[in-house]
């Protein structure tokens, strides 16, 4: 058997004294589908922010890769590998769907110009992986939520995650969206990531 991409141990965390987590583990393989349930108040949320740096850990140990890793931020998780996408999809409504995948990182040519072309193909591209193909030059809220939720995960992706984690990916979706949503998550397994 493989190692895990992912191994939490004995993970605690307090807020004001209130344990949200108490010696929580969890251990997750490559192309691995995972779900983490729990009525709320479980410390469901509280782990997935241990793991995107959003939130530091009181004690325990975490194993990225195969080397003790602490997440100092959401950007630094995200430039390592882990990818979040949070049920308010945090993405921009008034931005074309390329640039919502590239924020930040948008590919530039000469003089620091916007490289639309490269840009609008390379998400076309990744879209096209999940089966969606849609007008990547078209503002975000232009689309449905299902497709929103697709480009999140695209942008997540295009880090070259090794894990995604969703955090309640199907609660504002319809039956058709659920299964774009989890023709989706096959397609991240195929591809190997957990």
């Amino acid at each position: 058997m493989t190692d895990p991409v992912l191994s939490l141990k004995n993970i605690s965390k307090s807020f004001g004294g209130v344990p949200a987590l108490v010696h929580a583990s969890l251990e997750v393989y490559p192309a691995e589908v995972m779900a983490l349930v729990g009525q709320n108040g479980a410390g469901k949320s509280t782990m997935i922010k241990i793991l995107n740096g959003a939130y530091a850990r009181d004690s325990g140990t975490i194993t990225f890769g195969g080397v003790q890793w602490t997440a100092g931020s959401p950007q630094q998780a995200q430039r390592s590998g882990i990818s979040t996408i949070f049920q308010e999809i945090n993405l921009i409504g008034y931005r074309s769907v390329a640039e919502n995948i590239f924020l930040g990182r948008e590919p530039r040519r000469g003089f620091g110009l916007l490289d639309w072309k490269k840009m609008n193909a390379e998400a076309s591209a990744l879209l096209s992986r999940f089966d969606v193909r849609v007008d990547v030059r078209e503002p975000l809220d232009n689309f449905s939520t299902a497709i929103q939720q697709m480009v999140a995960i695209a942008r997540a992706v295009s880090f070259h995650a090794k894990l995604v984690i969703m955090d309640e990916p199907t609660s504002s979706l319809d039956e058709a969206e659920v299964t774009v949503l989890l023709r989706t998550i096959l397609q991240l397994k195929a591809d190997g990531v957990a």
